[in-house]
């Protein structure tokens, strides 16, 4: 039995696979709210592309069921998690932060498309809020509107940023890890840590990236497929 891909049924790399150098500036400078910086960014950046896909494939495959098309983006981003920690080459507490940031970022790129597979806006604002909701950071969305409002602001503060520098290094990138850990599911935290130890962590990497995407994937599917679909406004780059 062979398992050719239709070519149609790809989900591009554009450059989107890991998150962008402003991003990563912003998370270090601000890490208390990283995961709503991401969240924020991911919608921003990432929702453009689920939107297209969501569209191209429908066109190109009219009978294909939302649940078909979800399961698309799961058996792509289920791939790229369980990859992902094994591509970095970067060792110690910066290699564990990027780890679980390319995660986490992944992550909400799969929640994004399978919220355009089932007919929902993946550039409407409400979806950075769903991101930290499933992604476990807010247990309320109501907290969770709350936070990206705080994000929001301090994003265009930017003069809020400036100290970071002054600050060290190792305590910002740990609180940084923690957050974008949390963010990626908790089994993730402890690939974080086995970043640490050399030879452990491209194994370990492998099962709790995909473990944990999984379970995301699973919430998602479950709360998308539920929800009626309504025209949303858009997330512009400007705001």
């Amino acid at each position: 039995m062979t398992n050719s891909a239709n070519p149609s049924d790809v989900i591009t790399d554009s450059g989107t696979d890991a998150p962008p150098g402003s991003l990563w500036q912003r998370m270090k400078a601000d890490p208390q709210y990283a995961p709503e910086h991401l969240a924020l960014e991911a919608v921003r950046r990432l929702g453009p592309e689920a939107a297209a896909w969501a569209e191209r494939m429908r066109a190109d495959n009219p009978g294909r069921t939302p649940d078909q098309l979800a399961d698309l983006a799961i058996k792509r981003f289920t791939t790229v998690a369980r990859i992902s920690g094994a591509v970095s080459g970067a060792t110690g507490l910066p290699g564990a932060v990027l780890d679980v940031g390319v995660l986490a970022w992944n992550q909400a790129r799969m929640v994004l498309h399978i919220s355009a597979a089932f007919g929902h806006d993946p550039c409407a604002p409400e979806r950075a809020t769903d991101l930290l909701v499933l992604q476990r950071v807010h247990k309320m969305a109501q907290t969770a509107r709350l936070a990206l409002g705080v994000a929001a602001g301090r994003e265009r503060a930017e003069h809020l940023f400036a100290g970071a520098g002054n600050r060290p290094l190792s305590g910002v990138m740990l609180r940084l890890g923690v957050k974008l850990a949390q963010m990626a599911g908790v089994r993730a935290a402890k690939r974080m840590f086995a970043k640490v130890i050399p030879g452990a962590s491209i194994v370990l990497g492998t099962w709790v990236n995909s473990a944990a995407t999984k379970d995301l994937a699973r919430r998602s599917r479950e709360q998308f497929k539920q929800a009626p679909a309504e025209p949303e406004r858009s997330l512009s780059p400007g705001r």
